[in-house]
């Protein structure tokens, strides 16, 4: 059977689950459960979407070169959530693979998961994209809301409207 692929209408959903989910203060557990729906059998959406507004929010943050420090990133923006092993390495992977990206470098999803044997780059996109998130608010000394209201804006999402 095959795969049902992402539509506009998904790719819409996952930045508006993802903004609401930070701006209510949810944890990286609960909002994986609440966006896993949207993902589909061995595919890497939602996860490159993640990957997208993570880059945006460092871009309007003003994040320069070597701005955020990785070995800072997981203690200070992501302690609800703990890594260790294989699961280090996948974070790891993801939040390079952000920051690669946006230098201009494609970071070949699709070769590098089919080494992990596993379907669940998805959850390491939004983890990465948390923390990024939550960091380059607190680069640029603003409300983590007020980075969530700009990334909304940009994509014409209305965060007061409640999520269904």
């Amino acid at each position: 059977m095959p795969t049902r692929r992402p539509t506009e209408s998904d790719r819409h959903e996952a930045i508006r689950s993802l903004l609401a989910g930070l701006r209510q203060g949810t944890e990286l557990p609960d909002l994986a459960l609440s966006l896993e729906s949207l993902h589909p059998r061995d595919n890497t959406f939602p996860g490159e979407i993640f990957m997208e507004v993570a880059v945006q929010a460092m871009d309007l943050a003003g994040i320069e070169q070597r701005g955020l420090p990785y070995e800072e990133l997981l203690n200070n923006h992501l302690p609800e959530y703990e890594f260790r092993g294989r699961r280090a390495q996948k974070i790891k992977f993801a939040i390079l693979a952000t920051g690669a990206a946006r230098g201009g470098i494609d970071p070949d999803l699709l070769d590098e998961i089919t080494w992990w044997r596993t379907d669940d780059f998805w959850f390491y996109a939004l983890a990465a994209a948390v923390t990024i998130i939550r960091s380059s608010a607190a680069k640029q000394a603003v409300p983590i809301a007020d980075l969530i209201g700009r990334l909304a804006l940009k994509h014409d999402i209305d965060l007061t409207i409640p999520t269904p």
